[in-house]
């Protein structure tokens, strides 16, 4: 499996089946973007039920941050299963939690931390969850802010604190109390000219004149949370001085900042943690997705003065499982040796090769942004003048895409992602690229 190959009509006859019981039997709430069936995979490529092959620009929404089937980390995991599978990591001593942990705490940038610590579960929601349960213990205050176009999960405390689709939020009121959203800067401004601060003296400024002058008082303020690059809001990078203003505003306040780096973090933008490219520590960081390469499994990790609430005060049945750290152990190795460093040097060559796409398509891309492996295209037209999202020429392009063997993934109004497995190559870059190339060619 090394080559993109379809061979049936999409979806395949295999497919087809799969996708009617999926419809007949699965939550209506799922939302597929187009009718592929995985059926294995390896490295960046993914076979379907049908035996047609693809390259997978997507990885499971940031997941398989080191390729399908890695062998060393399949390894690690068959290994532990053949010792066990599970005990409560929150209840009973095993003979890897604590060792990951160290790991975990040791390469973490914590804010005026000299011994971190880390709390264990399943998922990069839980995380969040967590986080804003500590941060709230932690100060004895209960307000939290959050920024317009982030993303923090599905759990009730995680759709409050969304503000990326209305549909996340829709019918499931009354949503959790204390959350308040401030605006996040954007170098490129689409639409043109909006009636909102983009800029990062304009974010900084509501945040202090508005918010806290008007909404909530910064001494009831636990923590100010955001993405350090903004995933579902459309893979926006924040200027550094924005992150820097951010550290500043907490210090004067004595307000924790919690930097969510489920999506952008282990090894993502080319570094362990995208905090790590602003030189600003938070006082909490969340991660999953790619922690594991599939495996189930998320953290929060703060200094130990912050994490220092009583036994009993949080838990998880599964958090920390086994299985799923052996998982995590063996991708921050294949991280720490090589993976960041390739996300740094074939991301670098990804986003040139991609604004050589949008020199030749012309206004139809607005902007290609991103760092290391974590980069969007942003798709816009002019409406009487003025520049707008795109969104429908982003999705023509995804299922465009699809139909050449190209799996890609959408974000933001109108904004295309790609977050390949880190193990990518510059060789396959050229693939992806070729066939974007084409694809531009059919739909613009």
């Amino acid at each position: 499996m090394s080559q993109i190959s379809i061979k049936t009509p999409l979806p395949g006859p295999k497919a087809k089946a799969i996708i009617d019981q999926d419809h007949q039997y699965l939550s209506t709430s799922r939302y597929q973007m187009y009718p592929f069936v995985l059926a294995g995979g390896k490295g960046c490529y993914v076979e379907d039920v049908d035996g047609n092959v693809f390259m997978d620009m997507h990885a499971g929404i940031a997941v398989t941050s080191t390729g399908h089937n890695h062998p060393e980390v399949n390894a690690a995991i068959e290994a532990q299963t053949k010792r066990y599978l599970h005990n409560c990591g929150n209840v009973f001593y095993n003979d890897s939690q604590g060792r990951y942990a160290q790991r975990l705490a040791e390469v973490t940038p914590i804010h005026n931390s000299e011994q971190n610590r880390v709390f264990f579960c399943n998922t990069g929601a839980e995380a969040w969850d967590g986080a804003v349960k500590l941060a709230r213990y932690a100060t004895g205050r209960q307000n939290v802010i959050c920024f317009y176009n982030g993303f923090h999960g599905r759990t009730l405390g995680g759709i409050s604190a969304n503000s990326s689709k209305v549909v996340q939020r829709r019918g499931f009121g009354p949503l959790l109390p204390g959350m308040h959203f401030s605006y996040f800067p954007r170098e490129f401004e689409c639409p043109s000219n909006p009636p909102y601060p983009t800029s990062v003296e304009g974010c900084l400024e509501y945040l202090e004149e508005v918010l806290f002058k008007k909404v909530v008082s910064p001494d009831e303020v636990a923590a100010i949370a955001f993405e350090p690059v903004q995933g579902e809001g459309g893979y926006i990078v924040p200027p550094k001085a924005f992150i820097e203003g951010l550290r500043r505003i907490c210090d004067k306040h004595g307000i924790l900042m919690i930097a969510d780096e489920v999506q952008c973090g282990m090894g993502r933008t080319g570094k362990i943690f995208a905090m790590e490219h602003f030189d600003v520590k938070a006082d909490i960081v969340t991660t999953a997705k790619g922690i594991a390469s599939g495996m189930p499994i998320a953290a929060f990790v703060a200094s130990d003065k912050v994490m220092a609430w009583p036994e009993g005060a949080h838990g998880s049945t599964y958090g920390g499982n086994p299985v799923a750290v052996a998982a995590a152990e063996k991708t921050m190795d294949l991280l720490q040796s090589s993976l960041c460093a390739n996300a740094k040097d074939v991301g670098a060559y990804f986003m040139d090769k991609l604004k050589v796409l949008k020199d030749k398509y012309g206004e139809a891309i607005g902007d290609v942004r991103g760092l290391g492996l974590m980069i969007g295209v942003e798709f816009v037209k002019r409406d009487n003048g003025r520049v707008v999202h795109d969104g429908a020429l982003r999705d023509a392009v995804i299922q465009q895409s699809f139909k050449h063997g190209l799996l890609t993934l959408a974000c933001g109004n109108s904004t295309l992602r790609f977050c390949p497995p880190l193990v990518i190559t510059k060789e396959e870059v050229d693939i992806v690229v070729d066939i974007m190339d084409a694809v531009f060619s059919e739909v613009i």
